[in-house]
């Protein structure tokens, strides 16, 4: 055995002196491996035994000590490192398996990395398989911006030539290293990092590549092959970890899918349970004979809002919760087309119609928002009014057939060439609702012609306001009402419906007669007030015999004649009267003289002032027209019945 390598024999072989030089030097090598000094250091015990004289075989005793030492320090180091390494990825698989935050995962790979590879960055990037390239995702130690956004296509650079070919790539210098295609992005972001050295393995799943993980140093450095085992180690779990996430993540998004998949069935069949529920109570409503306000009250409580109907013309039909709200036309005309309510300035507006005709619309405010359920429910509600307004047009229209009927037979003088039995007319109107034992006045209403079919619904409808029978009869449009002031009615209608037709509306009136039995004569007056309107040019008029002056005396078949003195003198006569005074006698004086103010004066006796103030009073009695060719005509025929039928005291009351 040699010697040199025999540590059994050494005591022996060795002097006394020799032994004690060996002894320290070995002792101060064990002290050193125990401190875990550097390896500069294990050179020191060497140098100290040469300095105390020790022999060439203690020497090459103390020699072999350190290269053994040395040889014990790396293995030590090897064990140390791989150690660390272990530990790395056993939290590392940790991590995966805690897997809440994958950005914080990839960071704790990244920063592993940086670590254990003893380099200054490490940074980790993935493919975007749109795009066509790799982006930067997490860092470790990066300082510049423009790194940290960095863009690689696949091929360029070495990121980019990993994430290609799916093999590890290492650069001891990446500036000057022409292996690799250089672009002017990455070497400007690679130069304000100022990075080196570099080192890439791919980020695998199975056989596809989805990134790139890195270790860099900012100064030249090699890598070593277990450098690249450790990386690519990490890579693994990194690559791991993003699988997962993935996986996480379309887990989670099919629960959420799931659970929305869940939802949706349980608000449909919320939704079919309510569409059952207001079926049931809607059709309830239409079975018990309810009428559109009912429906409004039931469908206004449903969806919790105020609710307002309108007719197909804007007229309201019923409101509930809510102020009065004007048809919106342009909500109405949307849904009309559309089929469905639409929403209009915070307003839910259903078009409410009958195949293609619009019978009314219906509008819910205090609901900015519906669900699909409320709004399907909305649009039944509107379903449910187009059934009752068609209802109630059936009823309106057969109702409208009985009472026109009814009304050509109360203007008709004989039916059939037999007497008109006037007592079972009385129980007819009764069933109506029309009284006959009160006054009654007919009204004949004209118009354009192509216009009198809504002539004859907007009578139908005045008519059911006033208690009276509306229709037509010999083709004309005539209105029976409860009144004892015919032309004021007359008038009031004209004015109506002219503005509801946007046409001028004449309307000829006679009356009052109470009971059946004068209708007939009535109608005739009326039918003539008419014509006689039509002749004076009075279009777009309303009026009654008396308001036709002395003509409409020649045309009544009831010549009031006192009538026609009060309508045309009545004020002068109450004034003359009540203060004793002398005005219907200057009037007779003033036409009898020519209307000369000079003669009227000498005829009366009195100054011709008195006369002028006397014409005044006349003419605030009258009107400022009083003396107009016309009025002047009507009042001296006035003064000349009055003169000779009547005296104040017989002419009937001032209506």
């Amino acid at each position: 055995m040699n010697p040199v390598t025999d540590p059994a024999q050494q005591p022996a072989e060795l002097g006394g002196g020799a032994h004690r030089s060996a002894a320290i030097a070995l002792r101060e090598l064990l002290g050193l491996l125990d401190r875990g000094a550097p390896a500069e250091q294990f050179t020191r015990p060497a140098a100290g035994a040469r300095s105390a004289g020790a022999d060439a075989g203690e020497q090459a005793l103390v020699e072999e000590a350190t290269r053994v030492a040395l040889d014990i320090r790396r293995t030590l180091d090897q064990h140390r490192r791989r150690e660390a390494e272990l530990t790395a990825l056993f939290d590392t698989a940790g991590d995966l398996a805690a897997l809440r935050d994958l950005d914080a995962v990839l960071r704790a790979i990244v920063h592993r990395a940086r670590m254990l590879l003893g380099t200054d960055i490490a940074y980790l990037t993935l493919n975007d398989p749109v795009a066509g390239d790799t982006f930067m995702r997490v860092t470790d130690g990066s300082v510049s911006a423009a790194f940290q956004q960095l863009r690689l296509g696949m091929g360029e650079g070495l990121g980019g030539l990993v994430a290609q070919t799916a093999r590890p790539y290492a650069s001891a210098d990446y500036r000057t290293d022409d292996r690799f295609r250089h672009t002017k992005t990455i070497d400007s972001g690679v130069r304000e990092e100022g990075l080196r050295g570099i080192l890439g393995v791919p980020l695998l799943v199975g056989t596809r590549v989805i990134g790139v993980l890195y270790a860099a140093d900012r100064c030249v450095r090699d890598f070593a092959p277990d450098a690249v085992a450790l990386l690519a180690s990490l890579a693994d779990h990194a690559a791991v970890a993003i699988d997962s996430a993935r996986l996480l993540e379309e887990t989670r998004a099919a629960l959420v899918e799931l659970n929305a998949a869940t939802e949706t069935v349980r608000a449909h069949s919320e939704a079919m349970r309510l569409a059952a529920e207001t079926h049931d109570r809607l059709t309830e409503l239409v079975l018990r004979g309810g009428d559109v306000a009912d429906l409004a009250s039931e469908v206004a409580a449903l969806l919790g809002g105020g609710l307002v109907v309108h007719d197909a013309d804007g007229n309201e039909l019923a409101r509930v919760g809510c102020e009065p709200v004007p048809r919106p036309a342009q909500g109405v005309a949307a849904s009309r087309s559309g089929g469905r309510a639409v929403p209009v300035d915070g307003i839910w507006v259903c078009a409410v119609l009958a195949g293609p005709e619009l019978l009314g619309s219906i509008s819910l405010t205090g609901r900015r928002d519906l669900t699909d359920s409320d709004r399907r429910l909305f649009e039944r509600a509107g379903l449910v009014t187009a059934l009752l307004l068609l209802l109630r047009r059936s009823i309106a229209q057969a109702e409208d057939r009985v009472r026109g009927e009814l009304l050509g037979d109360l203007l008709t003088p004989e039916h059939d060439g037999r007497p008109r039995d006037t007592g079972s007319q009385t129980l007819r109107a009764r069933k109506l609702g029309v009284s006959l034992t009160r006054p009654h006045a007919i009204l004949v209403l004209h118009c354009d012609t192509a216009l009198r079919p809504r002539l004859a619904a907007e009578a139908t409808r005045q008519a059911r306001s006033l208690d009276g029978l509306a229709g037509l009869h010999e083709g004309r449009v005539v209105l029976l009402a409860p009144t004892d002031r015919p032309g004021v009615l007359a008038r009031s209608l004209a004015a109506d419906l002219g503005q509801a037709l946007g046409v001028p509306v004449t309307v000829g009136s006679a009356g009052p007669a109470t009971g059946p039995a004068g209708l007939p004569a009535v109608y005739a007056e009326a039918l003539r007030c008419l014509e006689a309107l039509h002749a004076l040019g009075h279009i777009g008029h309303g009026a009654g015999l008396p308001d036709l002056g002395f003509l409409g005396v020649l045309l009544g078949d009831r010549a009031d004649v006192g009538g026609y003195v009060r309508h045309v003198l009545g004020p002068v006569i109450d004034y003359d009267k009540k203060r004793g005074t002398e005005l219907i006698r200057t009037l007779e004086a003033y036409y009898a003289h020519g209307a000369s103010l000079a003669r009227a004066k000498d005829a009366l006796h009195v100054h011709v002032n008195t006369v002028v103030q006397r014409l005044d009073r006349i003419r605030q009695l009258l009107g400022a027209d009083w003396n107009t060719p016309a009025r002047a005509l009507e009042i001296q025929m006035a003064l000349r019945i009055h003169h000779v039928t009547a005296t104040p005291a017989a002419l009937p009351p001032q209506l």
